[in-house]
């Protein structure tokens, strides 16, 4: 029998509340969860969150510091057990969780890369020399720079909608956005071109969901992994989340890493932006199951920890 700790009793859980963000974006992705959890006959109702990146939408993400600006609230909601689990943009968890909280499924991944998206030019080469590109991720804007440094980048904030819209209006010649937020909501620019994961490494997590619940509700957690979790995806974020803890990351930290893995082989890259440069490393090994991907993310962290340190940089 499926039982539930809410409202700190035991009991059958035929239905749950899913905690999301309100946004488009955020809904469309806890439905998709939702509707892979009906099919353990659990039916979901969603219960919209606003989060305090959602009600500031003026100030740059960077500006927040180490507030986790998605995903608080939603722990709230949690905590307060007015919700049995959460559905997150895995790029958006810290890389340790709150206290009484747990990860109970990561989803298959969509494209975890960045995309480039423009009205007017069709490539992030095709842009003329000062033309205006708008992120609100530092981690976009120090590895684009480094690519472009001839370019102009200013903060962009707002749902993916917005974002397309004020691109549309002229407010932007290009936008970068992730690429699986666009495949979710089914949008695109004009011209819409990713870029590889080499290029610009995409955010821990990107592409993915995190389904979270709390840590004393065990069995249904259980039956969320049971019902969401991909094996793949899960080893490959574990194993990015894994150097983001080793880095000592927090969430304003411009940092990219990507990992993906074919059969039993694993490739992770870690670009890290300091003032001076951008360190970039890259790791490969045998991977047989989710302890030996987080090993593989330490590594990979602590190659750039040694290259942080023999150039003097801080992090």
């Amino acid at each position: 029998m499926l039982v539930s700790a809410r409202a700190g009793i035991q009991m059958k859980l035929e239905r749950a509340i899913c905690a999301s963000r309100a946004s488009a974006l955020a809904t469309a992705q806890a439905r998709t969860v939702a509707a892979t959890v009906a099919k353990r006959g659990i039916a979901s109702e969603i219960l919209n969150v606003t989060t305090a990146g959602d009600r500031d939408r003026k100030r740059p993400l960077h500006a927040f510091g180490d507030v986790n600006v998605f995903v608080k609230e939603l722990e709230h909601a949690l905590l307060e057990r007015r919700a049995d689990y959460a559905v997150h943009s895995a790029k958006d968890l810290p890389s340790e969780l709150s206290i009484g909280m747990a990860l109970a499924a990561i989803s298959a991944r969509e494209d975890p890369r960045d995309a480039f998206c423009s009205e007017r030019y069709a490539s992030f080469d095709a842009l003329p020399s000062g033309a205006v590109v708008g992120t609100s991720s530092l981690r976009r804007r120090f590895q684009l720079k480094a690519l472009r440094p001839e370019l102009t980048y200013v903060d962009l904030r707002g749902n993916v909608d917005t974002r397309l819209r004020r691109l549309s209006e002229g407010a932007y010649d290009a936008i970068v956005l992730a690429a699986a937020g666009l495949q979710r909501l089914g949008a695109r620019a004009t011209h819409t071109v990713p870029f590889s994961v080499e290029a610009i490494v995409p955010a821990a997590g990107q592409g993915a969901l995190a389904v979270e619940t709390r840590a004393d509700d065990e069995l249904f957690a259980y039956e969320l992994r049971a019902a969401v979790n991909d094996a793949v995806a899960e080893c490959c974020v574990l194993c990015e989340r894994a150097a983001l803890r080793a880095l000592h990351a927090g969430c304003s930290t411009p940092i990219g890493v990507n990992a993906s893995l074919e059969g039993t082989r694993m490739r992770a890259h870690l670009a890290y932006a300091t003032p001076e440069d951008i360190v970039r490393e890259r790791v490969d090994g045998e991977v047989h199951g989710t302890r030996d991907a987080e090993l593989l993310g330490e590594s990979l962290a602590q190659r750039v920890l040694s290259r942080l340190q023999t150039s003097g940089a801080s992090t």
